[in-house]
């Protein structure tokens, strides 16, 4: 991925402020003494540090202290000597001023590129690009950070093909910023690796509770808070074969024949880095599905999002009025609809999984048996 570039402001504004400047420059040398408004044209070049090019922001400096330089030397035959010194020095300390800052603002656009970029980096490493595909899965979705200016917070997913079956996982780390992308960080690695070699759900969802209490026990002595992280854990062996682990997750939605169904299935298991509260250890449990079946799984941050009149936002409703839709055009939809329904004013991380068997997959004939010899 290249390198942002830093946003540089078009041909169109240094033309419209050069010819400000002539056109002000003109009136003045036209005009007798007493309407001297060229001075106030010293706005221009501070437009054009902060919408244009360091070139295009030198051309126009030049072109206001020329200017003003011609008007304060030969059109003013009533001023003194002194205050034509004085109106041509001003004219370029505001010519130098407009420079330096351009080249201020220019050089803090390059950082916010270069920490965007690493950012970028960061998320990559931390969370696959969306969509997901394991095996015959494919999950569409978004991500969004309610964070101002990060690309990365509290909500992780991941899809993976293993041998003991197909293994997806969203959750959503307690608390923001840099300590709750740690945690994310230690249950998602540890997802990643017990998935492979973890015979059922229920010693994954272990590997990733101990992962996270040995994060909890570092984050302790350098006196941090220590985090939880609600996770749901969905496994599919075969077609009408899967297991669904809720580690303290929010219900999640089936979509059968055009119906939107809230599951709520193996509710009631405590969030990953609270399991010593309880001598009850996690259990998973079967659940129904069909190969043309549409799971969608969410974070909080989308069904406790609340619009102006103090609404949640109707997760269920939306699915309803747009089941017609392909995966990659409902999660379009959803995120758009979502954002238009807070404001743009999300109070916690937004993440949503559509996740469905391959069309392929769904379609494809059984594989024809050999006559015996």
């Amino acid at each position: 991925m290249p390198a942002h570039r830093p946003a540089e402001g078009g041909l169109l504004t240094p033309v419209l402020l050069i010819l400000a400047i002539l056109i002000v420059a003109t009136v003045d040398a036209t005009t007798g003494p007493e309407l001297h408004i060229s001075a106030f044209m010293g706005i221009a070049p501070l437009v054009a540090a902060l919408r244009c090019s360091y070139h295009r922001t030198l051309l126009v400096a030049v072109v206001y202290v020329v200017c003003l330089t011609y008007v304060d030397l030969l059109t003013v035959p009533d001023w003194a000597p002194a205050s034509r010194v004085v109106g041509v020095f001003g004219a370029f300390l505001v010519g130098v001023f407009a420079l330096v800052l351009c080249r201020t603002r220019l050089e803090r656009e390059a950082l916010h590129a270069r920490t965007t970029l690493v950012a970028d980096t960061v998320q990559r490493a931390m969370l696959r690009e969306l969509p997901l595909r394991a095996g015959p899965l494919e999950a569409y979705g978004f991500y969004v950070s309610a964070q101002e200016g990060a690309r990365v917070g509290g909500d992780i997913y991941e899809a993976v093909d293993t041998p003991h079956g197909l293994r997806l996982m969203i959750g959503d780390v307690q608390g923001k910023g840099m300590p709750a992308i740690g945690a994310g960080l230690e249950v998602l690695a540890s997802f990643r690796e017990a998935a492979q070699y973890q015979e059922s759900l229920e010693g994954v969802a272990g590997r990733m509770e101990q992962a996270l209490t040995r994060y909890n026990a570092r984050s302790a002595k350098e006196g941090a808070d220590e985090r939880f992280v609600t996770a749901l854990l969905l496994e599919v062996r075969a077609p009408g074969r899967a297991r669904l682990l809720s580690c303290g997750h929010i219900p999640y939605y089936v979509v059968r024949d055009g119906i939107v169904q809230e599951r709520s299935d193996g509710e009631g298991g405590l969030p990953l880095g609270l399991g010593g509260l309880s001598r009850e250890p996690r259990r998973s449990v079967r659940i129904q599905h069909e190969p043309h079946d549409w799971v969608v799984l969410c974070t909080d941050g989308v069904t406790e999002a609340r619009g102006g009149d103090g609404r949640f936002y109707p997760l269920a409703e939306r699915l309803t009025a747009w089941v017609d839709l392909e995966p990659v055009e409902l999660a379009r939809t959803l995120r758009a609809d979502l954002e238009h329904f807070t404001g743009g004013d999300l109070k916690d991380d937004a993440t949503l999984l559509v996740v469905r068997r391959a069309p392929a997959e769904q379609t494809a004939p059984a594989p024809a048996r050999t006559a015996a010899a």
